[in-house]
């Protein structure tokens, strides 16, 4: 149905021009991608906080050797996914830190103090000082959730290893979880393992985990995934495991060796085999070709201290092990310097211990379905405990954790397979420079695998949709569905057949991912926009003209492009940050078709205004550095760049020119004027969001609420949340819309605010009479477009809001200001927020602070 022309009263108002956030892909949050991977970005403009479309940790792929080395001596090296989880994304905010964890198991302790005495204690081994942990506690409290609803997913064999599991002792489980938190591609020194607070005999622990055990015949065959060359090797239980390897079975090669190696160590055998390099990476490489290239003692020359005689008379004095090798390695003159490096090296690391491949997968599997998420760090498994003990309030609500959320062990298989195959595509496309020819026809192979089981997953979920699922139960339930990664996949295969210029293909294949309504529904706008340039552009020279002219042909994919920016502003679940681009273009085709001026769409009523832009005046503090500071700058002007983005310091003309934060000096400006207001960078609009959407965010939908102690469900992060209570937000809008806000928070204010209850965004410390007179000046309209945007991308709209937030009883209206000094600059989110407040109507004002004195003062 086309849109209403000359109605402004009945399009959505528009709230922002589309700009681009960070990807899910962005495993690393690496800063320093390549250009290349800069000008992709925009083909994930709406893939943020997505659970299921992240690449996984590096624990999920295949183990490697790389150049990092071991860990240092501590050993608890944090994964590099700084992302949190859903799960721990819907604690409440509590201290994860040594002090909380040891407060915990002190608490633990005093417990079982009052149930046992001191014999029965020892007996048990249980909740003494160095004989328990929150640790094994959080991994045993997945498992055993697991295991008690969702065993279906596990078969014989892996059953045995969790009954292997539960058979360890404590400190064996301890080690082994603490080596699970670690990097645990890598070996680990057994010398630097430490833990010796914790475990009384670490040899007997590490031989318990390096111990053989025997397995039962599984009646599961391994399967074949679309898309995945092979499952990665090593991932199979066989007769028998182990939970842990031994080095001096498992390292053989001089590049397995040498991955052990510090740097410090090897600059010593770099210089040692006369090898050169810059850096830990080159030294490496520069040893191994070395190795590779001179054999045997011809390479070392022939020295007194090598011959026969003095080796035999030497060997006297010798580890019997070590002379034996040594003899082994001479009488091979055809062999490379691999063995005498190797065996170096090992010497100088001692014995190394690796978690196995195939249980670790077995227990990140575990994780994954108690998370349902592939990313999780030490803080996710220590953060649901204490959130158990926090003397927290939350909200009353239903708590559903589904155990069909995979509906078959195959169907938890292919997912970890999808997010491997997806994995693969990201590496191509991103992480690593300019993709080549054969990456992208790569990626086109495997679509061409991918895309019939996509369809007909497609069609199973819309059946499900459509005769199973109530209450939107299937909206996150499809986040771990393997349709949800392979709908992404495709995706990426649409901007690789369009950089082909294959754009018919690509057009084909909009049309599909729009047809469906089940998936990605964040993409949908960005769907919608370059579906309407392809028929604006290309579609009029790729389709048969069915007798019309050149230019009734274009005319025609003109109208085309024209409907579709109309199905796009009309489709409730596109994200309404994409109405800008979707409004300017249909302006700009009825332009182009001549449509008569009284039947375009006006949508002057949502026009962008630029900010407002301000100086305020102040005196600033300039600390005066040291002179032995002063002189290792080499910048003549040393308050130029070198302190781009620093704070500055400013004078409070309100509060008898105490120092403050240049915000502050700003809002005291502000306040002199008759200005309300806070310094709260969004903490306003997600108090607000947390007020009027409270009963909103705890209505009850299966799955999202999987622990009594969460402050908001699962999905909120996600663009689940959405389309599963689109209903419900809708009349919630229209309600504040029609001035109902202040009843809605006094409601909230009066049931909870005595217990302060937790909720996700809701900060109590605001004065209750401060909120009413917002909302009292607060443009209904306008309210509720900003709750709007909070309730599409909650997790990515949370930052970049302006500074300041004002309010003006007498006038009855509010405002935003975004402070900038000298040194500061406009980020892209920052510059999103801006345009939704002003095409909301919202008065935004960007504030230069400008200094009219600057004074020197001794640091």
């Amino acid at each position: 149905m086309a849109l209403q022309a000359q109605s402004p009263t009945k399009h959505n108002q528009m709230l922002g021009r589309f700009i681009k956030h960070p990807k899910s892909t962005n495993f690393d949050d690496d800063d320093s991608r390549p250009l290349k991977r800069q000008r992709l970005q925009r083909l994930d403009t709406d893939d943020v906080s997505e659970t299921a479309s992240a690449p996984p940790s590096p624990k999920l792929g295949a183990r490697n050797h790389g150049d990092d080395g071991i860990d240092d001596e501590d050993g608890e090296k944090p994964l590099s996914n700084p992302h949190k989880t859903d799960l721990e994304s819907a604690l409440p905010p509590i201290s994860t830190d040594e002090e909380a964890i040891e407060e915990y198991e002190a608490f633990k302790a005093s417990q079982d103090q009052e149930a046992a005495n001191a014999e029965g204690r020892l007996s048990t081994r249980t909740w003494i000082r160095g004989k328990s942990s929150i640790y094994v506690d959080a991994f045993n409290l997945a498992l055993e959730t697991v295991l008690d609803e969702e065993s279906h997913l596990f078969d014989e064999a892996e059953m045995t290893v969790f009954e292997r599991w539960r058979d360890l002792d404590y400190e064996a489980q301890y080690l082994y979880v603490r080596l699970f938190l670690r990097k645990t591609a890598s070996w680990h020194r057994i010398n630097s393992l430490g833990y010796h607070s914790d475990i009384s005999d670490l040899d007997t622990s590490i031989l318990s985990l390096q111990q053989s055990r025997a397995l039962p015949s599984s009646s599961s065959q391994v399967q074949a995934n679309p898309g995945e060359l092979e499952p990665p090797a090593g991932t199979t239980l066989g007769d028998e495991f182990t939970f842990a390897d031994r080095s001096e079975d498992e390292i053989k090669t001089l590049e397995e060796a040498s991955s052990l190696l510090k740097l410090d160590e090897l600059k010593a055998l770099a210089k040692d085999a006369k090898v050169q390099g810059k850096n830990k990476g080159e030294l490496l490489r520069a040893l191994r070709r070395t190795s590779q290239k001179q054999a045997g003692l011809g390479w070392v020359g022939l020295k007194r201290s090598d011959t026969d005689s003095s080796r035999r008379s030497s060997a006297s004095g010798m580890d019997s092990e070590a002379a034996e090798l040594d003899a082994e390695d001479d009488n091979s003159s055809e062999a490379n310097r691999d063995t005498h490096f190797t065996r170096k090296i090992l010497q100088e690391t001692g014995p190394c211990i690796r978690l196995t491949l195939a249980p670790l997968k077995l227990f990140e599997r575990v994780h994954l379905v108690f998370y349902r998420s592939t990313e999780w760090t030490e803080k996710s498994l220590t953060t649901i405990i204490l959130a158990k003990i926090a003397r927290r309030n939350f909200p009353e609500f239903i708590v559903s954790r589904s155990a069909n959320i995979f509906s078959s062990r195959a169907s938890l298989l292919e997912f970890e397979a999808s997010i491997r195959t997806q994995f693969r595509i990201d590496n191509i496309l991103e992480f690593n420079g300019r993709p080549t020819d054969s990456g992208l026809q790569e990626i086109l192979d495997v679509f061409q695998e991918v895309y019939p089981r996509w369809q007909a997953l497609l069609k199973e979920e819309q059946r499900k949709e459509d005769r199973v699922y109530q209450s939107g139960e299937g909206a996150y339930l499809r986040r771990l569905s393997p349709a949800w990664v392979y709908t992404r996949i495709v995706h990426k295969a649409a901007y690789v057949v369009g950089k082909l210029k294959q754009h018919k293909r690509e057009h084909e294949l909009l049309s599909e991912l729009l047809a469906q309504r089940l998936f990605h529904a964040s993409r949908r706008g960005a769907w919608y926009q370059r579906k309407a340039l392809l028929e604006e552009h290309y579609m009029a020279s790729l389709t048969p003209a069915d007798g019309r002219s050149d230019d009734a042909q274009k005319k025609h994919w003109k109208r085309v492009a024209l409907q579709t920016c109309e199905d796009g502003l009309q489709d409730n679940m596109v994200h309404i940050i994409h109405h800008y681009d979707l409004q300017k273009r249909v302006t700009k085709l009825e332009k182009a078709i001549k449509i008569a001026k009284r039947a375009q769409h006006d949508f002057s009523h949502v026009r962008l205004a630029a900010a407002v832009e301000v100086n305020v005046e102040g005196i600033r503090i300039e600390k005066e550095d040291l002179p032995s500071l002063r002189r290792r700058t080499s910048s003549p002007h040393p308050n130029s760049t070198s302190k781009r983005g620093a704070k500055t310091i400013w004078l409070d003309p309100l509060e008898d020119n105490g120092e403050c934060s240049v915000e502050a000096m700003c809002l005291s400006h502000y306040r002199s004027q008759g200005w309300k207001g806070y310094h709260s960078e969004g903490g306003i609009v997600r108090t607000l969001f947390g007020y009027l959407f409270f009963d909103v965010l705890f209505t009850y939908v299966p799955n999202v609420f999987q622990t009594p102690y969460q402050t908001c469900p699962l999905d909120l992060h996600t663009d689940a949340f959405f389309p599963s209570r689109i209903s419900e937000i809708n009349r919630r809008l229209a309600s504040i819309g029609n001035g109902d806000a202040e009843s809605l928070l006094r409601n909230v204010w009066d049931e909870h605010h005595e217990r302060k209850t937790c909720v996700v965004g809701l900060d109590w410390s605001y004065e209750l009479d401060d909120l009413i007179e917002i909302v009292q000046c607060f443009d209904g309209g306008a309210l509720a477009t900003v709750c709007k945007v909070m309730a599409q991308e909650y997790g990515q709209r949370g930052g970049g809001v302006p500074d300041l937030f004002l309010w003006h009883l007498e006038k009855k209206e509010v405002m935003f200001a975004e402070v900038k000094s000298e040194n500061d600059r406009l980020s892209d989110t920052q510059r999103l927020w801006i345009h939704v407040l002003t095409g909301a109507g919202v008065r935004v004002e960007l504030c230069h602070a400008v200094a009219k004195e600057v004074r020197v003062v001794a640091s």
